[in-house]
């Protein structure tokens, strides 16, 4: 049976049209205006590129009937108001150079996208320029008229989405649309710290509530740079960050990454920007993943936000409308730069471990009041007096009177005596002012398996397994950087048919993946030869690897997936060769455990992310006990 071709009318021959400029601002408005937040990253971003320092934005039932966008930029004159509704009308450039942009806008489709599918308004005031205002409802345009502003531009759209109601059917919640909202200007924020963003929710009317407000920062880059991150991801996020600084080739990458020990459960916290602009990029977020993959487990996720700083031209960021994605024109300096400046700074913050981790302790040790009133612990300090009566009061009654409770030390009191060679005499053989080194000095084991050590300013909890299995981990790495990863030689090489694309992408990382004892090489059209493989995985199913690495390769841009095998090798060696739970340790091989934790880096975090040791301030000890 034959189907009729839906695209083809039996009756007359398709004849081509030109659509009229209704239709194609609708068209546009399709791929620039997906939803209300796309709306407002357009808007904003024409703020910002007009050299504001305030922007203010009010929404209103999830922006789908008011978005509301005021800024104090350079504004806009009576004459320049019809000609930012028209298509590809931009002030961001001249068309000669589509390489050399600096803006965040530069395709001019936004006003007259958002005009053809909304109610929008706009009333602009330039410098030694009277105020007007333009409006323009389902794409017909109305004449400009004398507004009342001091200066700056409002950016009023209401009825998003009306003269489409097609689209309507598909946003989400109003909730839903103002979370992403919320979180395009949190974006925005932090690329541009000297700017301050207000975002309101007017929904119901009146002057509604503030959502989110970041106040304009100065000042050096990094402490403004931290100071926005803290009031945008967290004070926590601020506390365990990281500070990144690395150029290489005319790229520069600056921010801040969290340690290991503060993952998430998604990858909800990575930001990632180009020249200050937000983007997605398969490429820089799996080289954040590669810097991270041999400190957190698979279901963890780093957090970090990073910005890469580099000439225009070497960075196209014309590939799609929404301008969410980039092309680096040497990509492997970028992703090289990524992993090699977050693995040096993870390499240098050593056995540091995030604030999170004693906080959770902390958590979990204060009792829960069930609505009663807090006890009082600790009465006022009695007098000299008062004390010696009731020292007396206690006291045994076979002792003398004279005999005070400094005396009842050896007695009485509840001191330790241990037999020569035991902790104890290791304590005090240790080196004066041990105390004072990060991790402290050793004073006791807790079942076998926790170290309590002292520091000069509270206390630290070992566990005793993790720690010895990360310092093994990092020896046996450092073994095989030196000496490199021994390849297994096969005695008939097996032969993986591929695709020429496939074949072709796989060469390219050959190279690399002979590092790790993965030989590789063509053999005729698709196929692939595979030589050698790495001699301590043992048997391997070749074939299989190769298409895992290939799918790697699609999803990430790179592959560390030999490395990665290795690697968990290793871990399982380190794992079965270190210090097993259970087993009683002397002092001195206490202290030296810890000496050596503070030595080597990483050694904050097991090889699955999870902290190798809490430590505790004695202030809040003492808040445990009511004592502050």
């Amino acid at each position: 049976m034959n189907t009729p071709d839906p695209h083809i009318s039996d009756s007359e021959r398709p004849v081509i049209r030109q659509l009229d400029d209704a239709a194609i601002n609708r068209i546009a408005a399709g791929e620039v205006v997906e939803r209300p937040a796309s709306a407002v990253k357009e808007l904003v971003e024409n703020a910002i590129d007009a050299g504001a320092t305030r922007i203010g934005i009010e929404i209103a039932d999830g922006g789908k009937t008011l978005i509301r966008i005021t800024d104090d930029g350079c504004g806009m004159s009576p004459d320049d108001l019809p000609l930012a509704l028209s298509r590809h009308a931009t002030s961001k450039i001249d068309g000669s150079d589509l390489l050399n942009i600096h803006t965040f806008g530069f395709r001019g489709e936004a006003l007259p996208s958002l005009g053809a599918v909304g109610r929008l308004n706009i009333t602009s005031r330039a410098e030694g320029h009277d105020a007007a205002m333009i409006k323009v409802a389902g794409g017909k345009i109305e004449p400009v008229r004398p507004a009342a502003l001091r200066s700056g531009t409002v950016v009023e759209l209401s009825d998003l989405f009306y003269a489409t109601p097609a689209r309507l059917k598909f946003m989400r919640t109003d909730r839903a649309e103002s979370q992403a909202i919320s979180d395009v200007i949190k974006r925005l924020a932090m690329a541009e710290p000297s700017i301050g963003f207000t975002l309101r929710d007017v929904s119901g009317g009146g002057q509604g509530r503030v959502t989110f407000r970041a106040d304009p920062l100065s000042g050096d880059l990094f402490d403004a740079l931290h100071g926005r991150l803290a009031s945008v991801l967290g004070r926590e996020f601020a506390e365990n960050a990281l500070k990144i600084d690395a150029a290489r080739d005319g790229i520069r990458l600056y921010g801040y990454a969290a340690l290991p020990t503060y993952s998430r459960g998604a990858a909800v916290a990575q930001f990632l920007f180009v020249n200050t602009r937000p983007v997605k990029d398969k490429m820089l977020q799996g080289a954040l993943r590669g810097a991270y993959f041999d400190f957190l487990s698979r279901d963890r996720h780093p957090a970090a936000a990073l910005f890469i700083d580099c000439d225009p031209e070497m960075v196209d960021v014309n590939v799609h409308p929404a301008k969410s994605e980039v092309r680096f024109r040497d990509p492997g300096i970028a992703r090289g730069l990524i992993v090699s400046a977050l693995r040096h700074a993870l390499a240098e913050a050593g056995h540091r471990a995030s604030t999170t981790v004693g906080s959770a302790t902390l958590g979990s040790m204060t009792p829960e009041t069930q609505g009663m009133p807090p006890r009082v612990y600790q009465m006022d300090r009695p007098s000299m007096g008062a004390r010696g009566a009731s020292y007396a009061a206690q006291r045994p009654a076979d002792l003398p009177p004279s005999l005070g409770f400094a005396e009842l030390a050896e007695s009485y009191s509840g001191q330790l005596v241990e037999a020569p060679g035991s902790m104890s005499d290791a304590g005090e053989a240790t080196a004066p002012g041990v105390e004072h080194l990060p991790l402290g000095a050793a004073r006791g084991q807790v079942h076998e398996n926790y170290i309590i050590a002292q520091t000069a300013d509270g206390m630290v909890i070992v566990d005793q397994h993790a720690a010895h299995e990360r310092l093994v981990y990092e020896k046996l790495k450092n073994q095989m950087a030196e000496n490199g990863v021994a390849a297994q030689a096969l005695l008939i090489p097996e032969i993986v048919e591929l695709s020429d694309n496939d074949s072709a992408k796989l060469l390219e990382v050959a190279d690399e993946l002979a590092k790790f004892g993965l030989g590789i090489e063509p053999f005729g059209g698709g196929a692939v030869a595979v030589r050698e493989t790495p001699a301590i995985l043992g048997e391997v199913n070749a074939e299989a690897m190769i298409k895992d690495i290939l799918d790697e390769l699609d999803d990430q841009g790179s592959s560390q997936l030999v490395q990665a095998k290795v690697e968990a090798i290793l871990s399982r060696v380190a794992c079965h060769g270190s210090i097993r739970s259970g087993r009683r340790m002397r002092g001195e091989e206490m202290n030296a455990l810890l000496r050596e934790m503070e030595a080597t880096p990483h050694s904050g975090q097991c090889n699955h992310g999870r902290p190798t040791y809490v430590e505790l301030k004695l202030a809040d000890i003492e808040r445990l006990f009511g004592r502050s």
